[in-house]
């Protein structure tokens, strides 16, 4: 599938719920050959319930066409340190356990990352995978958990990108789902790499929707995996 043109925003409130149906649809189309089941719906209203949930300390991101229609989304959350992850009510999973005695300065969790099916674009993987972790590379004691797609999680161990495995695997959404942390010195590197793909002005500012220009759009095709 090819796009001429694309461009990176911020999701904002009342695009929540669209971005929740997007996850979980494509989620099952790439996993369940499409194959919905019967409470899929029950699906998107707890996501879209816990995003809510959460919109206050996130940072949304979705890669749309020119037609506005969402092509890859993923999501940051800045961790209050009080109000429950998915991580721990998925896994049960204490974050303040995965940190090895080392100084943490903030903790991040990356999430509802999906591209739509059929574009396969490598560039669009990286460029949603640095707005979310800008945030977690801005401190050396930063770092970030997530529910990872077994694909993906190959991908990004390919990219360059150093995941540490901290529970057994579930399956979620259609896909085998493994718990991870990311560490500043494991994202760093991908990151400096990468960060060309996405305009600081995208990445940084306040979430409200924002274009890039013309001369870092892209076409087309490599990748899509999901990370939850």
């Amino acid at each position: 599938m090819l796009h001429e043109k694309t461009y990176l925003s911020r999701i904002q409130k009342n695009e929540i719920f669209n971005l929740s149906k997007f996850v979980v649809t494509e989620n099952f189309k790439h996993h369940a050959k499409s194959q919905f089941p019967s409470d899929y719906e029950s699906d998107i209203d707890a996501i879209y319930k816990e995003e809510m949930a959460y919109l206050q300390n996130a940072r949304v991101f979705a890669v749309k066409d020119e037609s506005g229609a969402i092509l890859g989304t993923i999501r940051s959350l800045n961790w209050d340190f009080i109000s429950p992850l998915p991580i721990q009510k998925m896994f049960g999973i204490n974050p303040l356990l995965c940190v090895n005695g080392n100084a943490v300065n903030e903790i991040w969790h990356i999430g509802r990352f999906a591209i739509k099916k059929g574009v396969r674009d490598i560039n669009l993987l990286k460029k949603l995978m640095v707005c979310a972790i800008a945030p977690i590379c801005q401190h050396k004691d930063n770092m970030a958990f997530a529910e990872c797609d077994a694909k993906l999680l190959r991908v990004l161990t390919m990219m360059g990108i150093k995941a540490k495995k901290v529970g057994a695997s579930i399956d979620y959404l259609g896909s085998e789902t493994i718990p991870v942390c990311m560490s500043y010195d494991g994202l760093i590197d991908f990151y400096n790499e990468n960060k060309h793909l996405a305009e600081s002005e995208a990445v940084d500012q306040a979430p409200e929707a924002c274009k890039l220009p013309d001369s870092v759009v892209f076409g087309a095709s490599r990748y899509n995996y999901p990370l939850v």
